[in-house]
């Protein structure tokens, strides 16, 4: 789930103090210290198989509710866009397995399209779609996706295959777990990468700002949500994402709100 949220610099300084992640520039050699075990093995499985029996029993729960809501948006978009009705998505869910993710079509169809998405693909966007991205209803055909085991609520957003056969390196660390609809990138970054892409008016531009500018901070930041995932900073993060998606407001914002109503009260 793409999520607006704001990298603040302190939060990079805070980030930079983590021991044991590979602040250089993707693809270099590793440290000792960054081997691809993460954590113990045992412990790693446990965590694992609870993150799992989550993401079937909570699925399974929103698909109660979701469906209804669901099922309108198939109806509404065969009425005013037509099919196809949803987008399949060829991505990675480990380096060397490839899945199909599925969103509710927020495009109009391009069968050259590829690549990551900037400034450049905006005309392609439909009236509903915007809608459909900006509550990001577009996301809930993911459900499916979790169901199957291709992908879990929370972990690193799912790569292009071009992607990991680029960084292979980077990706055997960051997919070590199911990809997910959010992630801690996904919660504290992805606004400053909005910007970036925005701001690209070519393919070629898009393609070269997400190499340079995105992939470096996103793997720093899945590199230090595998060494410290938990089901408990899993629930963190959905519920941080529910929250950023009914106010429209990202953490830092919410966090500099309350402090301003908190001084607001003591002069009061």
């Amino acid at each position: 789930m793409t999520i607006q949220h704001d990298w603040h610099g302190s939060d990079r300084g805070k980030a930079a103090t983590v021991k044991a992640v590979d602040w250089s520039w993707p693809g270099a050699a590793p440290r000792a210290a960054d081997s691809l075990a993460l954590r113990p093995h045992a412990i790693a499985s446990r965590v694992d198989w609870a993150k799992r029996l989550f993401d079937i029993v909570f699925a399974l729960l929103l698909l109660i509710p979701l469906s209804v809501l669901m099922l309108a948006v198939a109806v509404l978009l065969a009425i005013r866009q037509g099919r196809p009705i949803l987008y399949a998505a060829p991505r990675m869910k480990s380096p060397t397995e490839e899945f199909t993710q599925w969103k509710f079509r927020t495009m109009a169809c391009d069968s050259a399209d590829s690549g990551a998405s900037g400034a450049h693909k905006n005309w392609r966007i439909t009236r509903i779609g915007r809608v459909l991205r900006r509550t990001r209803i577009d996301e809930l055909p993911q459900l499916f996706n979790i169901l199957r085991g291709d992908m879990s609520f929370v972990g690193p957003r799912p790569p292009l295959r071009e992607y990991v056969d680029r960084f292979p390196l980077c990706y055997a660390r960051t997919l070590q777990s199911r990809p997910g609809v959010t992630g801690l990138a996904t919660l504290i970054y992805h606004r400053y990468e909005d910007r970036i892409m925005a701001a690209c008016e070519t393919a070629e531009a898009t393609e070269a700002a997400y190499y340079r500018r995105c992939l470096p901070m996103k793997f720093r930041i899945d590199t230090l949500y595998q060494q410290r995932h938990s089901l408990r900073l899993d629930l963190w993060i959905i519920w941080q994402t529910v929250m950023t998606v009914l106010t429209n407001a990202d953490v830092g914002t919410r966090k500099r709100r309350g402090l301003a109503r908190a001084r607001a009260r003591r002069r009061a």
